[in-house]
């Protein structure tokens, strides 16, 4: 039996970080209602990349597996009747509105909490529900610029790089989903349920905990240099150097042995720990110089056969085909019933006993809509009844 099943959570969250996190309560077999506008989640129409699908767009395939959906207008009073009903039922709300949002639709967690006192109420923003920037956009890149780890690689006045994917999105999904298995660890125990309150400012902070505490407790500034340098906390060599025919990543690498190696013996001089921070730009250049004269596969063997922290630099084509993800099943592929044959990434972590699955293909809007409701005892004249008017779909 699954770990989460008989819990039920109501998802009526949109975009990345709130879809992800009760995503992955789905996969531990929670049965997850993702509650969404009749004309469909946000996130259905914005496909990531162009990728638009058939029904289903791959960016929204990607983040709601393991859900029910129920399309509903919770902006008629009929709609938020219905939601109200489910609550009584239901262990997990979720949601990640605008600060303000869910008292107009009264949907917050006073208003939740009458109507079950016991259920865990997960509220997600931007910046935090009050303060000064409470009502700026929360969203990834610039969570990512106002992180300070921008400032952290790269050369000294190149423009800061983000990450090339949802970074800040995807640390508040696991906080929140954190979160959530805390709070109902603590309802097991005590019968009681509270709000727990999630931002992505502080889900990133918090990530940035070795990085931070060095400039809190070190004192020690950030101070890009002017050659390759993946982190400026971390000492020479690190980071990712051209080949001859494409790129090597080098990590914490002796420099004895790398002077052997590569056949610069002016590495030798050095001592890795006492040097690598303050001869930084000479360490790097000196390996730049020295990586691009051979191709990859010849460094790999190289240094692997010295124990040296290198492996090559992969697109996502390469990692597909890498057979360490093959071996540990990294993707799931399944049949989905508009998509066809679906190849996803899976899941972070396995279990022995209860191992996460995938039990539901993302829905198309709407698809449970009268499957949920007759769960909840709403009499089939009555959803017929909303369905024509529009409430439902």
């Amino acid at each position: 039996m699954p770990v989460l099943d008989g819990y039920r959570v109501l998802d009526l969250s949109i975009a990345m970080s709130g879809p992800l996190a009760a995503m992955r309560l789905g996969d531990l077999g929670a049965d997850v209602i993702k509650i969404e506008p009749v004309t469909g989640e946000w996130q259905r129409h914005a496909p990531a990349g162009g990728a638009t699908g058939h029904q289903v767009n791959a960016s929204f395939l990607a983040l709601n597996r393991n859900k029910r959906s129920l399309a509903v207008d919770l902006k008629d009073d009929r709609g938020r009747a219905l939601l109200r009903e489910l609550v009584a039922g239901a262990d997990v709300f979720l949601q990640n509105y605008r600060p303000g949002v869910a008292e107009r639709l009264g949907v917050d967690y006073e208003t939740i909490r009458a109507l079950a006192p016991d259920i865990v109420y997960v509220s997600m923003s931007g910046y935090g529900e009050t303060g000064p920037y409470a009502r700026r956009p929360g969203q990834d890149l610039l969570l990512q610029a106002m992180g300070g780890a921008l400032y952290s690689s790269g050369a000294a006045g190149a423009p800061p790089q983000a990450a090339p994917y949802f970074l800040v999105d995807a640390i508040t999904a696991y906080s929140a989903f954190e979160g959530v298995l805390a709070a109902l660890l603590h309802r097991e125990r005590t019968g009681q349920g509270q709000l727990v309150q999630v931002n992505m400012l502080d889900a990133l902070i918090a990530m940035q905990m070795q990085e931070l505490t060095v400039r809190t407790v070190g004192g020690v500034p950030q101070s890009r240099g002017r050659e390759i340098h993946a982190h400026c906390y971390i000492r020479a060599p690190y980071g990712i150097f051209p080949t001859a025919d494409g790129y090597l990543s080098l990590a914490f690498a002796d420099l004895a042995v790398l002077a052997d190696v590569l056949q610069a013996p002016e590495l030798a001089r050095w001592d890795a720990d006492k040097d690598g921070f303050r001869h930084r730009d000479e360490i790097s250049a000196l390996i730049t110089e020295r990586v691009r004269t051979q191709p990859t596969d010849h460094w790999l063997a190289a240094l692997g056969e010295r124990g040296v922290w290198a492996g090559p630099v992969y697109s996502y084509d390469d990692l597909l085909a890498d057979p360490q993800v093959e071996h540990n099943g990294s993707f799931v592929t399944y049949d989905h019933p508009t998509e066809g044959t679906v190849t996803t990434p899976g899941f972070a972590f396995t279990m022995s006993a209860t191992p996460p699955a995938v039990r539901r293909p993302a829905p198309v809007t709407g698809q449970h809509t009268e499957e949920i409701l007759a769960g909840a005892g709403v009499p089939a004249e009555r959803v017929r009844a909303l369905l024509d008017a529009g409430v439902l779909r």
